[in-house]
């Protein structure tokens, strides 16, 4: 048995739904994980920002709108009228839900069980249509299953044992339907695994149920080399190692989420991104693969901020590196990169939620200059130190007379960062395209 993920594009008109839904069957049993259709958690997080801000008419206005754009989903997707009218009625009780719930004190926890009916409708859908055409799908509720300890990681003991129960009331089912993204905490309240969860709600249920494999759906044909938004003749990469994938993840590869590498990379579960628009197209294979000392792709994260701590009399003093990095501890900031000399150290953050009081703080071990509009570019690949392919001064000269402001290598064996500005980003992801992969 499998996992299937597929992302809100994959869902997101009436003709994708059906696609998903030939996608699904030919695959045979097998666990379905959806997000909710496109745009739709975005217009709910606009709606709870209204309520937050008290703007009742605003969020009212807002989801009469979405309201409307469902009721012609429905209308397009299903032809018999007692199926319509009941998808109809059950999608009413979410909006109607939403529109109580502007009526009292509306908090963040009231905003998280907002946004969980997103993919509580986008179920409702998948399933009424499978309904329609004969096959038995049930729904496995992620909010009688899917919880997070205090901590907020997930509860995988909890996760699995109620899992299974729940699939094991369903033998005849042919497909196993669920939500991604939503979950409950170790309080029982209504929560969800941050946004681009439903890879990671994927990957867990993966994990927990030890299946075959773990596929994410989305639209485009695997992980690319470059990021197809900005660079031109990009092309999928059949294989990565799960320390590549994460890497390529975490420093903006948007198709993955940062998350879902690590349950499968623990159990030892491959992972095959695909494409619901070329669903015949390999895509990219997720495993742990040998060496193979080549590089495979370059991400960018953008909305870095460096900062440079300068102190001739401290650096070397004992304790030094502790103070700075025990004052990002202090305001829950964490480092994406560090370079030190003999007379600073220079670290980024893409968190400045709490920059004006680190840099105070900070100012009291050294002088402190700070680099805003920054991008992180990350070349990521089977990048052993010793390797003779010359790796790093291929990437370096690929980048011509693009200043770098920062060089982080040796800190994983699969990644080389570089700090650029991000007026010059575009142009460096294209020339290191041109130089690494062409």
């Amino acid at each position: 048995m499998k996992v299937l993920k597929f992302g809100g594009t994959s869902v997101g008109s009436p003709e994708r739904i059906r696609n998903v839904a030939d996608l699904i069957l030919k695959s045979g049993r097998n666990i379905v994980v959806l997000s909710a259709m496109s745009g739709t958690t975005n217009t709910l997080v606009e709606i709870s920002q209204y309520l937050l801000k008290h703007n009742v008419p605003g969020a009212q206005e807002t989801l009469n709108a979405l309201r409307r754009k469902y009721h012609e989903v429905i209308e397009q997707l299903f032809t018999r009228p007692d199926i319509s009218m009941r998808v109809r009625e059950t999608i009413e009780r979410s909006f109607s839900f939403i529109a109580q719930l502007a009526q009292g004190e509306f908090t963040q926890a009231e905003e998280k069980e907002v946004l969980a009916q997103g993919e509580l409708m986008s179920t409702v859908l998948l399933q009424a249509h499978f309904e329609e055409r004969g096959v038995n799908c049930v729904i496995i509720p992620a909010l009688d299953y899917m919880r997070t300890a205090q901590g907020g990681e997930p509860d995988m003991r909890y996760i699995a044992s109620h899992l299974r129960r729940l699939i094991d009331l369903h033998p005849e089912a042919q497909v196993l339907l669920t939500q991604g993204y939503i979950c409950r905490n170790a309080y029982g309240e209504i929560d969800n695994l941050r946004r681009g969860g439903s890879d990671y709600s994927a990957s867990i249920i993966g994990a927990v149920l030890d299946l075959d494999e773990i596929q994410i759906w989305t639209d485009i044909d695997g992980m690319h080399t470059g990021d197809p938004r900005f660079v031109e003749h990009t092309r999928p990469v059949a294989r990565l190692h799960f320390e590549e994938a994460a890497e390529l993840a975490y420093f903006g590869a948007k198709i993955l989420h940062p998350s879902c590498v690590l349950p499968a990379k623990l159990h030892n579960i491959p992972v095959r991104l695909l494409n619901t628009m070329q669903p015949d197209a390999p895509g990219t294979l997720i495993a742990n693969f040998p060496p193979d000392g080549t590089i495979k792709a370059v991400a960018a994260k953008d909305n870095i901020t460096a900062i440079k701590i300068k102190s001739g009399r401290m650096l070397l003093a004992y304790g030094f590196l502790h103070k700075v990095f025990e004052t990002f501890d202090k305001y829950c900031t964490p480092i994406d990169m560090m370079a030190t000399s003999e007379v600073g150290v220079s670290v980024t953050v893409d968190n400045t939620d709490h920059l004006t009081a680190i840099i105070d703080e900070l100012k009291s071990f050294g002088t402190v200059t700070v680099d805003t509009d920054m991008v992180i570019i990350c070349i990521v690949g089977d990048l052993e130190w010793h390797n003779t392919s010359n790796f790093q001064a291929r990437a370096i000269q690929a980048l011509g007379d693009i200043p770098v402001r920062m060089i982080s290598y040796g800190g994983s064996n699969y990644n080389i960062s570089m700090l650029i500005r991000a007026e010059d980003k575009i142009k460096a992801l294209n020339l290191l395209n041109q130089n690494l992969f062409q």
